[in-house]
């Protein structure tokens, strides 16, 4: 038996962060700035598109992952697999895991290439995929997996919520195939769709759809749209039970999780989680002061973080949990 270990972490942002302040003036807009600093718990963001930086989701995955992979001590051809994971790509096709394996690995090797997309749940999908494929293949050793984010791309001019809340960047982390007896190791997953409300938030244009044309650009029915209000306690009704199987599930009481990552988009209600599972808040790992919401890359940045503070120890039990609109739940329980 064999199975995946986490051996190196990276992130990116782009350029200098921009305060709340400056995000006003910058981008044109106004917002209750103590609702988003102190329930949010969002401060500061990178954004490249305000910044004048020329990068986009490609530019910044693969910076985070040549960081992981440098971590993890490896070689650019060492990795078996690249797997992207967002709802941001560089392209609608090919996948934006194609570029960065060629980037990376500089032309055709032998190695797996996908993305995977299921809003910001998409990390922790790919990281329980990619810890499965390690364990049952063989011939797999190495697997870089990265959440990536670039929702500005998507912001309309005047989009008071867009332009506060979200932020641009990239986590990655390098997975290895080691021994079943190896104490760390990842331990078990748990996903869980609700496809009906698929009609809430998105980007709706540019796909078979609704592709974009004049008509559409006029519109103004473009980039990223909020169709439906979100019920405010939806993740804390989500992620309490997912949390709670999972640990079941993998047989680890959630009394010894030392770790705990969820979706960066909402200090107040990773707060409430932490209480309702009846764990100290301080085992929350937040990014959401510095970076904003990164959606698919927020988990893989929030943990790569809390690894190099020193808050998360080698054998420590460590659950991720995200949602992503759609709807898409999904949490990962692993030792690191």
């Amino acid at each position: 038996m064999a199975k995946a270990k986490i051996i190196g972490t990276g992130a990116y942002a782009p350029g200098k962060s921009i305060s709340n302040e400056e995000i006003k003036t910058l981008a044109g807009i106004d917002f209750d700035e103590v609702k988003l600093s102190e329930g949010r718990g969002i401060r500061n963001r990178h954004l490249a598109r305000l910044r004048c930086i020329d990068e986009s989701a490609a530019d910044f995955a693969e910076k985070a992952a040549r960081a992981a992979m440098a971590d993890a001590g490896i070689g650019s051809m060492d990795p078996s697999l690249f797997i992207v994971a967002t709802d941001t790509p560089e392209f609608i096709s090919p996948a934006t895991s194609m570029v960065i394996q060629g980037r990376i690995q500089g032309g055709q090797a032998d190695c797996g290439v996908f993305d995977v997309n299921a809003s910001c749940a998409g990390f922790v999908t790919a990281l329980d995929a990619a810890a499965k494929m390690l364990a049952c293949e063989p011939d797999y050793r190495y697997a870089v997996v990265v959440g990536v984010y670039n929702m500005a791309a998507h912001l309309r001019p005047g989009d008071a919520f867009g332009w506060a809340v979200f932020g641009d960047g990239a986590g990655a982390i390098v997975l290895e195939r080691v021994p079943d007896d190896d104490p760390s190791g990842y331990v078990a997953g748990r996903l869980l769709a609700d496809g009906t409300q698929w009609d809430y938030i998105g980007v709706y244009a540019g796909g078979a759809r609704r592709p974009i044309t004049h008509e559409v650009l006029e519109s103004g029915e473009y980039g990223l749209e909020l169709l439906q209000i979100m019920p405010g306690d939806r993740n804390i009704r989500l992620w309490v039970p997912m949390v709670r199987a999972l640990c079941v599930k993998g047989g680890i009481p959630i009394e010894r999780v030392e770790q705990f990552v969820f979706t960066q988009i909402n200090k107040s209600v990773i707060l409430d989680v932490m209480a309702e599972l009846g764990r100290p808040a301080s085992l929350a790992a937040m990014s959401m002061d510095r970076y904003g919401y990164t959606g698919s890359a927020c988990v893989p940045m929030a943990f790569h973080e809390a690894v190099k503070r020193g808050d998360v120890r080698r054998g420590a039990p460590v659950v991720f949990c995200a949602s992503g609109a759609g709807l898409a739940v999904g949490a990962n329980l692993f030792i690191y």
